[in-house]
């Protein structure tokens, strides 16, 4: 006998999400039906969501619940264990078999989604999906440990490997951007530089641990950043102090600021040290137009991230320690909840930037 849930569904034909009560089916051998207790609400969603498609589609893809149902294959998890659901397989390494992603059968056809759904009070997701966590977690803001966290402090400590005292400049405060910024205080990072258009959203971002903020708005963050990073005892190509941040950060994704973390990053010591990394960690949504001299005779490299290089496995209890030692203060950076029937609010609020942290969807 299937679950009966209630599920965000995003039309073919438009843009404005609707809500189906349904039944899910009961779970295949590799598949993990949860009760959830909340969900994020990201920004990839509204991507999807002005994409165009020829199917709906099941969105969401950070969350916590409990498990109800294992299928026969199906170790690590048991009903009754408490788990986050991410977009990530929890330990890639180890697996031989591709987890397959989370599809539902709608009157109009097929709903497909992007390996898992979570803008739902239940769902059913492949095992690779389904992360176990200590029981006695806070089940609401740590949804966004599966996406958001994961993601902005990943590309910081995973991806990037930021060591102390390294100088960092982050694109984008808003729930991924917050994150890098706390995964550059807990790496020893200085400078820890926030870039935004907002000066609330920068205000906020001292709070995790931005040392220095800049308006793009205002003022030339790439200027900006150079000034506050100068170091005299080394000289670039042309001669000049070696300036800018050894990492810059783009959690945005659009072509301006694609370009700006490439000319923010340190120019290279010439014939002693390579200059800085530009690390692509926002969705992006247009293609990307780089200074090929700056990277080639400063040495810079542009890189990319997905998911912060993370492992869940491994990865989601450092996190989950950082919030129990109140390094990560979710609590803050949740700023906004809704529930499932206000979710068309929550896509518009988080599109017309009035979403100052992270939002959540609570069952």
């Amino acid at each position: 006998m299937g679950t009966p849930a209630r599920v965000v569904i995003l039309p073919a034909e438009s843009s404005t999400l609707r809500i189906e009560s349904l039944e899910l089916p009961d779970p295949g051998p590799n598949q993990v039906v949860v009760k959830q207790f909340a969900s994020g609400v990201c920004h990839s969603q509204l991507h999807q969501m002005h994409a165009p498609r020829k199917k709906p589609v099941l969105l969401g893809h950070e969350s916590t619940g409990v498990v109800l149902e294992t299928g026969s294959a199906v170790a690590h998890v048991a009903p009754g264990d408490v788990v986050m659901v991410t977009w990530v397989p929890r330990q890639a390494q180890a697996e031989t078999v591709p987890p397959v992603a989370a599809s539902l059968q709608l009157m109009e056809g097929l709903a497909i989604s992007q390996n898992v759904f979570t803008w739902a009070d239940h769902t059913i997701a492949d095992q690779q999906y389904v992360v176990k966590v200590d029981p006695n977690i806070k089940t609401d803001v740590t949804a966004i440990i599966g996406c958001a966290v994961m993601t902005g402090a990943g590309a910081v400590i995973n991806t990037a490997d930021v060591q102390p005292n390294e100088s960092v400049a982050i694109f984008g405060v808003g729930g991924v951007g917050l994150s890098a910024v706390v995964g550059a205080r807990m790496a020893g990072a200085t400078p820890i530089i926030a870039v935004d258009l907002d000066d609330a959203k920068l205000e906020f971002a001292k709070r995790f641990g931005a040392t220095h903020v800049i308006n793009a708005s205002k003022e030339d963050p790439v200027a900006a950043i150079h000034q506050l990073t100068i170091n005299n005892d080394r000289f670039n190509f042309a001669g000049a102090p070696v300036s800018g941040a050894d990492y810059a950060f783009d959690c945005i994704g659009i072509k301006q600021t694609m370009a700006q973390i490439v000319a923010a990053c340190r120019n290279g010591h010439f014939g002693a040290h390579a200059g800085g990394k530009a690390v692509l960690v926002g969705v992006p949504t247009t293609p990307a137009e780089l200074n090929a001299v700056d990277l080639l005779i400063n040495e810079k490299q542009f890189i990319g991230s997905i998911g912060g290089s993370c492992s869940p496995d491994r990865d989601f209890q450092r996190f989950l320690e950082w919030e129990d030692n109140g390094d990560l203060a979710l609590d803050q950076m949740v700023t906004e909840r809704f529930s499932i029937d206000q979710i068309n609010e929550a896509t518009d609020a988080l599109a017309n930037g009035e979403i100052a942290g992270r939002a959540i969807l609570e069952f």
